[in-house]
């Protein structure tokens, strides 16, 4: 029965663990931008986006369909970096396991 009061306990650890790592990474910012730094988004590892920088060259009202294109591929690989990003951090601590429903 020790046997499985030390795993139990070790899971407890490892849930911990994983509860303040998520948390952490929540607030984590990355960074992603488009047409050679043209547009710039931070985003948390969570998909929350904290900002949006645009340089004025880049902005042109006859080719509106340029900017959304964009705006919208920063924001789309600042989103994907920090699911990686929280992706790998917990696979660093789960040894590489997947544990459903923890991304």
């Amino acid at each position: 029965m020790k046997g499985m009061n030390d795993l139990v306990r070790q899971a407890q650890m490892m849930q911990r663990k994983m509860s303040k790592l998520q948390e952490d990474l929540e607030d984590r910012v990355v960074e992603a931008s488009a047409g050679g730094g043209m547009v710039t988004v931070e985003a948390t590892c969570s998909g929350s986006v904290k900002s949006l920088k645009i340089d004025p060259a880049v902005v042109d009202p006859e080719d509106v369909e340029m900017l959304q294109d964009l705006v919208l591929a920063a924001v789309n690989e600042a989103v994907k970096k920090g699911k990686e990003t929280m992706e790998s951090e917990m696979g660093k601590l789960t040894g590489g396991i997947n544990i459903p429903g923890m991304f």
